[in-house]
């Protein structure tokens, strides 16, 4: 009779285990899904997601606060609760881009979601605990339901980066994730609807949530290209999340423009000015010119300008998305305007982050052309340190050069600042200049010298140019006094004090 009585338990007690794992993964997935889709729009990586995740406990604690008072009928409380987290969770992803792209209350609907969810998250595992604590003594149930909650928290977050991110977007995630959360509930209202009250209402309430989910599951992609247009002043003329970033490439006219995580990368109608100034400068210095790096520069524009060299024998170009050179290589946008750079024999690819493939090469370069996003997150700000330009130091042969897109030193004065003292801490004799481009306004580069100093009178223009004369590039390297003003009043960034994220997103902030 025992035995009977135990396997009877267990029946009992499995899938409400699997409900406590499931809703895990949804948990952490939604609180991702919303520091995901902020960092993307608004920036700062980790001050979105410390407010999410702080937000979210504080959730919690309400969440599990609030339960103390929910005492009969679990099982129907359970199964609305997790239906309830079904619809909202899984409406975050589309709520949230639609809030940005046609209304100012983006914070205000963010905020809600998060303490709506989280809430609701934190009734949860109190009520599931209350039920299992039925049929097993309270550590037992306890031990069990936490361990399941955190795997399930390991999964998801596993998950969500890996496989979810790259191949549904946040949109289709949430989605996904709502659907898994009714799942739950179904689980529970077919196993246990005997116990429960009011069954067919709830019945009825879970099929129409399930319905709703479905249908945006089934429009997702129109629901994608209208939140995008929205986004973006110009026709979307493609569109994929990769496994790092999202990429945009839009179309007005003439006008090509490439957007990463909607940061805009170039304007067709004056990429050549940006990339001229970016190779041009430093090429004319170089006595070698053999064997080049660029760091970043998948659009293959920056290849474009250095093939105008006919003694280049080697260029290594290292971008972590592959998706982002494919897009160069075979995008007939990119094409027309890189004129095939990534297909020349003297091009080699490598897709890695730029950060390791410096910790594990060998080689060592005449220039390294470091045109990277700027440092507006995590990731990218080791690739803005002291540390990252010395090891470009020592890539580096003697006499050799680096040059540095620095973001804009009118906008952003401090951020500029800080990294040509970064630059110049690793080593480098470094000069500052900056350009006007039309689609980003002044615009700033830094160039290093290792093992020699030079004039700017030593700068002269070897190759056709559609911009940049031999006369004028003097004129680059000079600022208004409102620029340098600034330059003193900031120091080097490191990796240990990534303060160039802080003056950074202070300095794009308002625009």
């Amino acid at each position: 009779m025992a035995r009977e009585k135990n396997l009877e338990e267990i029946k009992i007690i499995a899938p409400l285990m699997f409900c406590a794992f499931f809703v895990s993964i949804s948990g952490i997935t939604y609180q991702l899904i919303i520091g995901g889709i902020s960092s993307y729009l608004l920036g700062n990586s980790v001050y979105q997601f410390s407010i999410t995740i702080g937000l979210f406990m504080t959730a919690l604690g309400i969440g599990s606060l609030f339960s103390k008072y929910i005492e009969k009928d679990l099982m129907s409380k359970f199964m609305l609760v997790e239906t309830l987290l079904g619809l909202v969770g899984g409406i975050t992803g589309v709520l949230l881009f639609y809030s940005y792209a046609i209304s100012e209350l983006y914070i205000v609907i963010m905020f809600l979601l998060i303490i709506a969810i989280g809430s609701l998250t934190g009734l949860e595992l109190p009520i599931l605990t209350r039920i299992i604590e039925d049929y097993e003594d309270l550590k037992i149930t306890l031990a069990n339901v936490l361990s399941a909650d955190y795997i399930g928290g390991l999964i998801g977050s596993l998950l969500f980066p890996i496989i979810l991110l790259p191949n549904f977007g946040f949109i289709e995630t949430s989605y996904i994730m709502g659907i898994l959360n009714l799942v739950v509930a179904g689980i529970v209202y077919l196993k246990y609807r005997k116990r429960m009250r009011l069954d067919k209402f709830i019945g009825v309430f879970l099929v129409l949530i399930l319905i709703l989910l479905t249908i945006g599951i089934s429009t997702v992609k129109s629901t994608e290209d209208y939140i995008e247009q929205k986004l973006y002043q110009d026709k979307v003329v493609y569109s994929k999340q990769s496994k790092y970033q999202k990429i945009v490439i839009t179309k007005d006219k003439n006008d090509v423009r490439l957007f990463l995580n909607g940061n805009i990368q170039f304007s067709s109608r004056d990429e050549y000015r940006y990339h001229e100034s970016l190779v041009h400068p430093a090429m004319s210095l170089l006595k070698k010119r053999s064997r080049i790096l660029i760091l970043g520069g998948g659009d293959g524009l920056a290849v474009r300008e250095l093939l105008k060299y006919p003694e280049i024998k080697e260029i290594d170009l290292v971008d972590l998305d592959k998706s982002m050179t494919d897009l160069g290589e075979n995008s007939k946008y990119l094409l027309k305007l890189n004129h095939g750079s990534l297909a020349d024999k003297r091009v080699k690819i490598y897709n890695q982050d730029a950060y390791q493939y410096l910790e594990e090469t060998n080689k060592s370069y005449n220039l390294v052309i470091v045109d990277l996003p700027d440092p507006n997150d995590e990731s990218l700000n080791k690739l803005y340190t002291v540390n990252f330009y010395r090891m470009i130091y020592a890539h580096l042969n003697n006499q050799g050069i680096v040059v540095v897109q620095s973001t804009s030193p009118y906008f952003a004065s401090r951020a500029f600042w800080m990294i040509h003292h970064s630059i110049n801490k690793a080593g480098f004799y470094t000069k500052p200049y900056h350009t006007y481009l039309a689609s980003f306004g002044d615009w700033g580069f830094n160039l290093g010298t290792k093992g020699f100093e030079y004039k700017i009178k030593d700068l002269k223009v070897k190759v056709a140019t559609r911009f940049l004369t031999t006369e004028m590039l003097a004129s680059l390297f000079y600022f208004g006094e409102d620029i340098l003003k600034v330059k003193e009043e900031v120091g080097a960034n490191t990796l240990t004090r990534p303060s160039l994220i802080r003056e950074y997103n202070r300095a794009w902030e308002d625009y």
